[in-house]
């Protein structure tokens, strides 16, 4: 095989892990009275993470990812996952699974687990150097310790989450050496934010939000290009990012954005939803 396909066989694998690691870190790393308020609770598993937030405002944080690299996916591991949920009271839970790691006998485990098919999500990544420049009039760069609190307002309100408890939550895990928060401004004025953490040749471009009056002027553009040239600068060969795959017809601005630049479509995940009560 040659070097070049090896390199592609890996990308799903650095992928994974790269966003298994940076959801592990932003909740496993939260002060002890978030951990408290918002129920959290963290494991790694099967080589992945299982993350639950049992009073999670949001319906977003409770996931399970990572699986089918280090160790294979099968219903044992599963009823491990859901096990976990259980005794955390979870009442829900999303669990990410590359196409290619599930098992044959995947129907089988979701009947079983109570586990349903929710919405899919496109994995996307490229080699650095292929990258197109994204450009915009604002004026982007690297978010200092000093503006980690702002930087998370602007994340939450961009997503439509609430900052209580999750703006620490989310401050404490950027200020991680691995993390790398960026930011684009108009004037003093933040209105745009993305992060970026690294994780070994695999640099991982997520968290990225415009607030809706600086929407369309090529903030979040430009923040993957900065980005990409940090990550370069880390060591990292590749960059991935992950977003919502848009129902026909409609269109998710996210993934435009990192198609623009360059990055490619590695393949579509499912979200499957686990559920503490079975449907009456």
């Amino acid at each position: 095989m040659s070097t070049e396909h090896q390199d592609q066989d890996m990308l799903p694998a650095l992928a994974e892990l790269a966003e298994a690691e940076f959801m592990f870190r932003y909740e496993s790393e939260a002060p002890a009275d978030v951990r408290d308020a918002l129920g959290l609770a963290t494991t790694r598993m099967g080589g992945g993470v299982v993350l639950s937030m049992r009073h999670d405002p949001t319906n977003y944080w409770s996931k399970a990812l990572g699986f089918g690299f280090d160790e294979p996916v099968n219903g044992d591991l599963i009823r491990r996952v859901c096990d976990f949920y259980r005794a955390e009271r979870t009442p829900a839970a999303v669990i990410q699974i590359a196409p290619d790691r599930l098992p044959a006998d995947w129907d089988g485990i979701c009947a079983r687990e109570n586990i349903t098919a929710g919405g899919t999500w496109v994995k996307l990544a490229a080699e650095i150097e292929t990258l197109r420049p994204g450009r915009t009039d604002l004026r982007v760069g690297p978010v200092t310790d000093d503006l980690v609190d702002q930087w998370a307002s602007v994340v939450l309100r961009c997503f439509g989450m609430p900052e209580e408890h999750l703006g620490p939550m989310v401050a404490a895990s950027v200020r991680d050496p691995r993390f790398h928060p960026y930011a684009a401004w108009d004037g003093h004025e933040m209105v745009a934010a993305a992060n970026l953490f690294i994780h070994g040749p695999m640099g991982s471009l997520n968290t990225g939000a415009t607030l809706p009056t600086h929407r369309g002027r090529g903030a979040q553009s430009a923040l993957l290009t900065a980005r990409a040239a940090a990550a370069a600068e880390a060591g990292c060969r590749w960059v991935t990012a992950e977003t919502g795959r848009p129902e026909p017809g409609a269109s998710n601005s996210s993934l435009n954005n990192l198609l623009r630049v360059g990055l490619t479509p590695l393949y579509e995940r499912r979200n499957w939803v686990w559920q503490a009560d079975r449907a009456s």
